[in-house]
């Protein structure tokens, strides 16, 4: 991923005239790939480069679109060939992706966004109208970072210069960190408040006037995809799905892929393997984690199917007595999300080694496979669907097969469907595993954002499986913008599943051909039979990981002084440190606590010990009563 950064004041004020060599320096130690910049009139624009394509390589920027426009760029255009023929003679297949999003821009304006399909951030000055325009992916793969304070504007694609460069201690969001600490917070917000991000699928305009961010594309609730035999189905996906692998192996060098021995990794590979096999593409490299000593979770019998199928070995991670993590360590370097800010593990040194052994610059994942092809067997947006239309015998027999299947009272089942009509509100809907380590007051302000944004199905807002859907991608979009960039391994993560084209037809086609009673992912493993090995078809379920991590956590606890200070948090108002004592010693003493909660816990207080040290933010609670505690640097 490549990096953009920028200053505009509407003011006339003028610009700090080092505040790019400033951003630049900051922004060194994520890629130390070709710098250029872009000086006007209180306007400053600075690039980056970290190339992943062969097109990319060719790009200069920022790119001057004639004298009215200048454009910055960071993504891939997966339908560069559409777009020239409908832009027409401006460009043509030997321009590069920012010659062919500027020359849209130039053509339709901010209609254009709509039409780009790849995973990208753009930054347009439009000297013509005075404006900035920001704008995402429909996912927000890429971020997109601003803050926007007394008409002066600036942006980025990594926080650091915005929290760097700001000149006052920030405030801390509240709201993002219960979203941090329950689920994940809303893709719009960041920790710090005076610092927002761009919405997925949307494009915000600065002028002097003010700031404007609409929605420029979303899913035809409307579209329906129907066909008359299972076969149909299957061969549309596997076209789909192919092309969806496809448009992510264009790489200007080796490309490497998660095999975890799950059927979406397994998938990805399989049909990478093939693609490459037949049309060409670049070597293809695999990344797998194992521990033999884990009685609930070892993949290596099932990932070595699909090494055996491609004829050779890929990178193998032994995560065995990987309790090495240590959190609170104030030599470590600083993150500006949320994240395992403690010396690097050996799992982490492991993981290192394999993507700089070919200089990989591209990881495929397999994120959102689960969650977008009927890997949780939930039946209810099926049986809402049958409830809105009316189909009552339909309805009782799938009521029927669906309570076999799962072993659940039918009876249960239609109270869970008609359950999805009410608001969370009157659904007494509660963070339950975290609730009562947290400060009462934290929890009644933040409440909507503790239990994971709900919503309820709306009668007029398309079929309930179509609203599903939609609020299963703004599940993937908050999980997606608390990722953030490596300095110590560049790369860039890249998501077959999350591919637009293929989320189109699967969120069109009819609930029961992705999820069956007893047949999870039914049209994957029916369309991908003879591709896959049938061994990765056939799992029941994959395994999981439950003794490796809660060893970890002990063994980081108990090396703690006492093991049951969280003290920043505490003085924060966010928990109510007797009650997370508690589940600490619990921990310690090797009682069942819930893990991931508890996880979480200690790496915000990890986090925001490292922010405290650096002065980065505002060191005193929200009502501004009580000071917090001074780590030293």
């Amino acid at each position: 991923m490549s990096i953009q950064f920028g200053e505009c004041d509407f003011g006339g004020a003028p610009l700090d005239e080092h505040a790019l060599e400033k951003a630049s320096e900051i922004l060194g130690r994520y890629c130390g790939d070709r710098q250029e910049s872009y000086r006007g009139a209180n306007v400053m624009m600075l690039y980056r480069a970290f190339p992943t394509t062969e097109e990319a390589t060719k790009e200069v920027q920022p790119y001057a679109l004639g004298s009215s426009a200048v454009v910055t760029w960071d993504g891939r255009l997966d339908n560069a060939a559409d777009l020239i023929r409908e832009v027409g003679g401006n460009v043509s297949d030997l321009d590069t992706d920012v010659a062919i999003a500027a020359a849209a821009y130039d053509r339709w304006g901010t209609n254009c966004f709509g039409k780009l399909i790849g995973d990208w951030a753009i930054a347009i000055w439009d000297a013509r109208k005075r404006s900035i325009l920001l704008a995402r992916d429909f996912t927000g793969i890429r971020h997109l970072y601003y803050r926007f304070e007394k008409r002066r504007l600036t942006w980025s694609t990594v926080l650091d210069p915005l929290v760097l460069l700001a000149d006052h201690p920030l405030d801390l969001n509240e709201e993002y960190i219960a979203g941090w600490l329950s689920s994940f917070p809303q893709p719009a917000l960041t920790p710090y408040k005076t610092i927002r991000a761009v919405q997925p699928s949307c494009v915000a305009c600065f002028t002097a006037q003010g700031q404007q961010q609409h929605k420029y594309w979303n899913f035809d609730r409307g579209k329906r995809t129907c066909y008359r035999s299972d076969s149909e189905y299957e061969e549309h996906f596997r076209s789909l799905f192919r092309r969806a692998v496809k448009r992510r192996l264009r790489s200007n060098g080796y490309v490497i892929a998660e095999l975890s021995g799950g059927v979406d990794s397994s998938s990805i590979v399989c049909v990478a393997d093939d693609v490459i096999a037949n049309e060409g593409g670049p070597e293809l490299n695999t990344l797998s984690y194992y521990d033999d000593s884990e009685p609930n979770w070892n993949e290596r019998p099932y990932f070595s199917l699909v090494e055996k199928k491609r004829g050779r070995t890929g990178h193998h991670i032994n995560i065995q007595g990987s309790n090495d993590w240590q959190p609170f360590d104030g030599d470590a370097p600083v993150a500006w999300t949320p994240a395992f800010s403690g010396k690097p593990t050996n799992v982490h040194k492991q993981f290192v080694e394999a993507l700089t052994a070919r200089a990989n610059r591209v990881l495929l994942s397999g994120i959102g496979g689960d969650e977008v092809l009927g890997g949780v067997p939930n039946a209810l947006p099926e049986l809402a669907d049958l409830f809105v239309r009316g189909q009552l015998g339909p309805l009782a027999h799938q009521l029927k097969a669906w309570s076999l299947s799962l072993r659940r009272p039918w009876i249960h089942l239609f109270r869970d469907t008609v359950l999805l009509f009410i608001p969370a509100s009157l659904r007494g809907t509660q963070p339950a595993k975290t609730s009562h380590w947290l400060n009462p007051a934290f929890a009644k302000r933040c409440k909507f954002a503790l239990i994971g944004y709900p919503s309820r199905i709306k009668v007029f807002r398309g079929l309930p499986s179509f609203q599903e859907n939609i609020s299963t991608v703004d599940a993937l979009r908050r999980q997606l913008a608390c990722s953030a960039l490596r300095t110590d391994v560049p790369h860039e993560y890249r998501y077959p599943y999350l591919d637009r084209d293929l989320l189109e037809f699967l969120f069109s086609i009819p609930r029961e051909q992705l999820l069956r009673p007893g047949q999870r992912r039914s049209l994957m493993r029916r369309a991908l039979r003879g591709v896959v090995p049938d061994g990765i078809l056939d799992r029941k379920r994959k395994a999981f990981v439950s003794r490796t991590p809660a060893l970890a956590l002990r063994a980081s606890l108990a090396k703690r002084q006492g093991g049951t200070e969280v003290s920043v948090l505490g003085a924060l108002g966010i928990l109510d440190e007797e009650n997370l004592a508690v589940e600490i010693r619990k921990n310690l003493s090797g009682e069942e606590v819930a893990l991931v909660p508890l996880l979480r816990v200690l790496i915000l207080e990890s986090w925001l010990r490292s922010l405290m040290a650096k002065g980065a933010v505002a060191p005193k609670r929200p009502d501004q009563a009580h000071p917090l505690p001074v780590f030293e640097a």
